[in-house]
């Protein structure tokens, strides 16, 4: 018994001090705001297992289209799809079991567009993002009273329908225009006059531009993680044995490390801002909090293996008002690493409740209660109050109210954009191919979302710190919302939307089916 005693404690000395070393040594350069560059290293190293995958993957599929198209001899005879048939799959008859470009578990063969080249891309159930027109008919955008033209659709089947081989039908209509008997154009009912909102209905229900927001973004390739997994770790031997290495490592090595170093971090930022909290106000403890803050951050950041690489730091916010793009509860990690910032948003329960009291001994924040964020005017108050004082830390604003994911940046909230002064817009890009950091608070709760961040590989994101903007004489709130969206859009290569967030939660505004219903009745009326 006593052997086995002592085997314990030696195993556990040989575990547990390397693990006390690492982790006094992350503290150590996060409390000096260096690194080793070991993050960067790994995440290096998971690229080129993601390339070594993707070229199993694509090297595996084709093989499979060799051995289909051997056991079809019948293509071999079928021409060459042009550049404009690429997203169409070949069916050669409809009623056969075996259809031209299907393969065998009922997903559709495409050319691949990364350098694979003529090997077949899988594409499950067809579903690829549809083409639209650049001027969408059901959009919350103000609406002009011109009259819209007919797709070509409606203009092809209206011309089908009224065209005769003789022209006699043209010289009839000539001649009831010519005598006043005939309806003008533009006037009375015309099936085309809906076809643009039978389509716009049409491509709503395929693929809407607000839904699929709120989604996982797709990835290009397989980062080897279950969760955007279509079957892949068992398409060869090789991606078999590095996924359940990679397995292991996730929920067996990285996992509890990342769950303690996160535990450790949270005590750590408590106490540290309990004892700054205690100090005098000025700009002894305004130098203290920004030391600590970031020290702490940089600490709870290595929970995540994050890797932030900072763009243009001449721009960093000093003061006034920071707004960005948002995807998940951590864009406060990711920027709160690099500056100082004061936060404004709703009180919560729970871990989240526990960081904002945490802060809010240290440091200028704005918690507002629930029944507090209806009154806008007692939330602008407070904001006016904090931007007013220029010894007070820039305060971090989010003005899409929603986690997005992503993808895209959608409507701003004019709110922040009323107060005045400057405005520094930050735009955050996370590379979904390590994690997805997207938060889809409908579907997981806080709890079940760090556990999904702190089983993906790392979180790796850009930051770009752009010029300060001001609202120009004359500028509406709303336009200077969208004029800043605008730039941080393009900045991060993010899709600009004017759709409202929060259509996750609500239904769409009356006033925006009301202006549907009135542009539709001028149409008719030919207005």
């Amino acid at each position: 018994m006593g052997g086995l005693v002592a085997i314990g404690t030696i195993m556990s000395m040989i575990t547990l001090t390397p693990f006390f070393i690492v982790l006094f040594t992350i503290v150590f350069m996060a409390s000096i705001g260096k690194s080793f560059g070991v993050r960067r290293l790994y995440v290096n190293l998971l690229v080129k297992i993601f390339e070594f995958g993707r070229q199993n993957i694509e090297i595996v599929r084709q093989q499979q289209y060799a051995n289909i198209t051997r056991s079809e001899p019948e293509e071999d005879e079928l021409p060459a799809t042009d550049s404009t048939d690429a997203g169409k799959p070949d069916v050669e008859d409809g009623s056969s079991g075996k259809a031209n470009g299907i393969l065998p578990n009922g997903n559709t063969r495409h050319k691949l567009s990364n350098g694979g080249g003529d090997a077949p891309k899988i594409v499950n159930g067809g579903n690829s993002v549809i083409s639209r027109a650049e001027s969408l008919i059901l959009s919350p955008e103000v609406i002009d009273d011109t009259r819209s033209k007919s797709t070509e659709l409606g203009e092809s089947g209206n011309q089908h329908q009224h065209q005769h081989e003789d022209g006699e039908e043209g010289d009839r209509e000539g001649d009831a225009e010519s005598d006043g008997s005939g309806e003008h154009e533009g006037t009375g009912f015309k099936l085309s006059n809906c076809l643009d909102y039978v389509k716009s209905g049409m491509e709503a229900i395929i693929e809407d531009d607000v839904t699929s927001r709120f989604l996982a973004e797709e990835l290009k390739n397989w980062n080897l993680l279950t969760r955007t997994n279509r079957h892949y770790e068992f398409i060869s031997w090789r991606l078999t044995v590095i996924w359940m290495i990679g397995f292991l490592i996730r929920y067996f090595v990285l996992m509890p490390m990342r769950v303690l170093i996160c535990f450790i971090g949270v005590i750590w930022l408590t106490l540290c801002t309990a004892v700054v909290g205690c100090i005098p106000e000025g700009a002894i403890k305004r130098t203290m909090v920004r030391t600590v803050l970031i020290q702490c951050f940089g600490f709870l950041s290595s929970a995540l293996s994050s890797v932030v690489n900072y763009h243009n730091i001449e721009n960093r916010p000093l003061n006034g008002i920071c707004v960005a793009n948002h995807t998940s509860p951590i864009d406060v990690l990711m920027l709160m690493c690099d500056n100082c910032y004061s936060l404004i948003g709703q009180r919560h329960g729970g871990f989240l409740g526990v960081l904002q009291r945490a802060l809010a001994r240290a440091s200028p924040h704005i918690w507002f209660e629930r029944a507090e964020a209806k009154d806008r005017m007692f939330v602008a108050k407070r904001l006016k109050e904090h931007v007013s004082d220029p010894i007070n830390p820039p305060i971090l604003i989010f003005p899409e109210g929603t986690c997005i994911n992503n993808t895209s940046v959608m409507q701003f909230k004019k709110g922040s954009f009323e107060v005045g002064g400057v405005i520094y817009p930050v735009a955050i890009k996370y590379d979904p191919r390590f994690g997805d950091a997207f938060w889809n608070s409908s579907r997981y709760s806080m709890m079940q979302y760090l556990f999904l961040m702190m089983t993906s590989w790392a979180i790796v994101c850009d930051v770009w710190y752009l010029p300060p903007m001001y609202r120009e004489e004359g500028e509406s709130a709303i336009d200077f919302a969208n004029r800043v969206k605008s730039v941080i859009a393009k900045q991060g290569g993010l899709v600009d939307l004017v759709w409202d967030g929060q259509l996750k939660r609500m239904k769409p505004k009356k006033e925006w089916k009301e202006k549907q219903q009135e542009r539709f009745s001028k149409l008719l009326k030919g207005e």
